[in-house]
């Protein structure tokens, strides 16, 4: 029983950060849509790439987290979640930063969130071939 209330808590946290994270994603794609890059194509390619990679990972995410609703989550599939969760913020938050605030030194973590981002997949690949 303990262990279900945890999976259905993990599963309201991530349908918040799916939430959120969409949410995000629309407004910052309106507003990218909106502005003026004209002196500095190079940041709004930067920003465009970031925008693209979290609307796709969120709803990579949200299906996994409506399939989750309707099964039981095994661990790989909250490891992969998780690992959805990590990439989004590090890769596409550090490229928002790096490019919107000129703050160099957080572009070291990039790469690391770009890694979490293939992990995740590969955890998909690898629940995919042994229970689905």
């Amino acid at each position: 029983m303990q262990e279900r209330q945890r999976s259905n808590t993990l599963l309201r946290v991530m349908g918040v950060f799916v939430g959120i994270s969409g949410c995000f994603s629309v407004l910052f794609g309106a507003w990218l849509a909106h502005a003026d890059f004209s002196d500095s194509h190079k940041v709004y390619a930067s920003l465009t790439t970031a925008l693209q990679y979290q609307f796709i990972h969120t709803l990579a995410l949200l299906a996994i987290v409506l399939f989750s609703w309707h099964q039981q989550t095994s661990k790989i599939l909250t490891c992969s979640m998780l690992a959805f969760v990590l990439g989004i913020l590090l890769f596409c938050g550090n490229i928002y930063i790096k490019s919107l605030f000129d703050i160099q030194f957080l572009g070291k973590l990039t790469p690391i969130g770009g890694m979490s981002l293939a992990f995740a997949w590969l955890l998909l690949a690898f629940e995919g071939k042994n229970n689905l």
